[in-house]
């Protein structure tokens, strides 16, 4: 098995003048990236799930900030700062559910408010701070949540959450990465309907690390539970709520209802910046609504048809259903009884 510790493919790339982002949509079939130069074309590559994955989009969020004091604070050295500004406030609302956007935002926004006249050495630094903060963070997260799972032979996931949805390692798929280096393991990931995350990018992902896979449809994880062939799934966030209650992919809360009743065990991973501590529980997670035609067949998709469709992006597990959520800062094992209190600094 390749012992790599992170992809040679990475979903973003500083040039030193642009962002390269490597445009998740087009994978396995081909691995294409686009070159940004102003915080517009972040701002659409967001928007169209180009990039992809919480910790990802604040990472690119944050590169997006350092092309706009490139170009304003040379185009306009008075009122740079106004404009800058401006562009921070579209990036915020490129997505609205994943809240590592917003973190790495108000991050810009501080420097922004103390920054000198030679602005962007300060914010690329920052920006590349986060990104290798991020990786870090993902390594150690690998690490204790391989520690939680112990010999755990049966890991499913769902979605995508591996170096092409952060800085490079991954956070629930860092688990498995950390996991199955140290023994083999079973593994099974779920097609994650209807952008197929899991199906084009989380095998594409295991294969280049030399992981044996197997994809199931997202209907058949009932009947896999079932089987004995689980023991554990092991999930992403894109918000975190102070109770932890969880946000992610479509699906995820069906997972956690389905291993509650199958006896599995559930583990979310996602850095401490995925923590909304404003928001005392999941009921206040805005819900990102797609636009229907993503997921219509395209002969029902004309004015005044009759069908239509219901498309949200994320849903809310409740922390009741969660075994163990695993951040760089520590475990919370079963947290609706434990609380994450312990994570502040």
């Amino acid at each position: 098995m390749n012992e790599s510790k992170h992809l040679p493919v990475q979903a973003l790339q500083w040039t030193g003048t642009s962002l390269k982002v490597l445009d998740q949509r087009q994978l396995p079939q081909a691995v294409i990236y686009d070159e940004y130069h102003d915080t517009a074309g972040v701002v659409e590559a967001i928007k169209t799930m180009r990039v992809r994955g919480a910790p990802a989009i604040g990472i690119a969020a944050a590169f997006g900030v350092v092309l706009s004091v490139r170009r304003h604070s040379v185009k306009d050295p008075q009122q740079w700062r106004q404009s800058v500004a401006a562009d921070i406030e579209v990036l915020s609302q490129s997505r609205p559910t994943a809240v590592n956007l917003f973190w790495a935002l108000e991050q810009m926004k501080h420097l922004l408010a103390k920054a000198s006249d030679q602005p962007v050495p300060e914010f690329l630094a920052l920006a590349q701070k986060i990104h290798q903060d991020d990786l870090a963070a993902n390594h150690t997260m690998g690490e204790m949540g391989a520690d939680v799972l112990g010999d755990a032979q049966g890991l499913l996931t769902h979605c995508n959450t591996g170096a092409l949805a952060t800085g490079g390692y991954g956070t629930a798929l860092g688990v498995i990465r950390s996991a199955c280096q140290r023994a083999p393991r079973t593994i099974y990931a779920g097609e994650t309907r209807p952008w197929l995350q899991g199906a084009r990018l989380t095998v594409w992902e295991l294969t280049q690390d030399g992981i044996p896979v197997t994809l199931i449809a997202d209907s058949a994880a009932a009947w896999l539970m079932q089987s004995g062939a689980i023991d554990w799934v092991v999930v992403g966030a894109d918000r975190i709520a102070a109770n932890g209650d969880c946000a992610n992919k479509i699906g995820t809360y069906a997972l956690a209802v389905l291993a509650r009743q199958h006896g599995v065990k559930f583990m979310v991973v996602a850095p401490t910046s995925t923590i909304d501590w404003t928001l005392p529980n999941g009921n206040g997670i805005a819900i990102e609504q797609r636009n229907s035609a993503e997921l219509l067949p395209a002969s029902y998709v004309y004015p005044d048809s009759l069908v239509t469709a219901w498309n949200p992006v994320f849903d809310v597990t409740p922390a009741a259903l969660i075994s163990a959520i695993v951040t760089e800062r520590g475990v919370v094992i079963d947290p609706s009884e434990q609380g994450l209190e312990g994570l502040q600094q």
